[in-house]
């Protein structure tokens, strides 16, 4: 009879703050999004490790807005480091000369990448779990710096029927999250509706169907500090447009 192999199976999954998971990650960020400001020559970001009783590798590293990992114009450092139980550590997203380069009318978006790397361990047929969390960073220019805490951005997004769902217009310079699409406050989410990223001076498709949001559709966007806070809309024949003041009183 054949002796059994010894073996030990690391497997990598990637945990997207903000969505739905059943497992929990030993390193984490200490927060779920990022803005980088012109006037920024670094951000930092701290790391716990939540593990009482292990130490982890924290391997970091940044990503375009395509997933292709870069040094430039915005690079981590240090990339590796070892965090102690229960002890926190520290990142730095440092900006390069080429952020000149981004467009100066527009935010740009990133992705900070966290991949906790567990201690190997001395047991046979070990499965070991390695959580990676990806979070979204702003580069924010200095036309955009002014921010209307009172009348924020997400506010100038509208509407329009098309059939039987909706388009999303944003007119702005910024990035628009989108967590939530319902027929009331705090309502289960529109069947065919998923999260959206809506990039600057452009227009996407509300998944979902038109008559499930009823004619004052509310959508759920996310503000910078990760708040998830309610677009309440009014809708004249194909159009809607945000309600001001209902949505600044909910």
């Amino acid at each position: 009879m054949m002796p059994l192999k010894r073996y030990n199976l690391t497997a990598v999954l990637l945990l997207l703050l903000g969505g739905y998971g059943s497992a929990q990650a030993a390193i984490a960020p200490d927060r779920t999004r990022l803005v980088f400001r012109c006037e920024d020559k670094s951000i930092s970001v701290d790391l716990k490790n939540a593990n009482s009783k292990l130490p982890y590798l924290a391997q970091s590293w940044v990503e375009d807005e395509k997933g292709v990992k870069i040094t430039s114009p915005l690079i981590v450092v240090p990339p590796v480091q070892r965090i102690e139980p229960s002890a926190i550590g520290q990142v730095k997203i440092q900006g390069m000369p080429a952020l000149a380069s981004l467009p100066q009318d527009r935010e740009t978006l990133f992705y900070y990448n966290v991949r906790e790397i567990p201690p190997q361990s001395d047991k046979p047929n070990t499965l070991q779990i390695a959580l990676q969390t990806r979070i979204k960073v702003f580069y924010r220019p200095q036309a955009l710096s002014k921010i209307d805490m009172q009348h924020p951005w997400q506010y100038k997004i509208t509407l329009q029927r098309q059939g039987n769902g909706y388009q999303v217009s944003n007119p702005t310079g910024y990035y628009v999250v989108l967590s939530n699409a319902s027929n009331r406050m705090d309502g289960t989410p529109a069947r065919g509706f998923s999260p959206l990223v809506i990039a600057p001076k452009s227009n996407v498709t509300l998944g979902g169907d038109a008559s499930e949001l009823g004619r004052s559709p509310v959508l759920t966007y996310v503000n910078d500090y990760g708040a998830r806070l309610p677009l309440i809309f009014n809708c004249t024949d194909n159009s809607c447009a945000v309600d001001e003041a209902k949505s600044r009183k909910s």
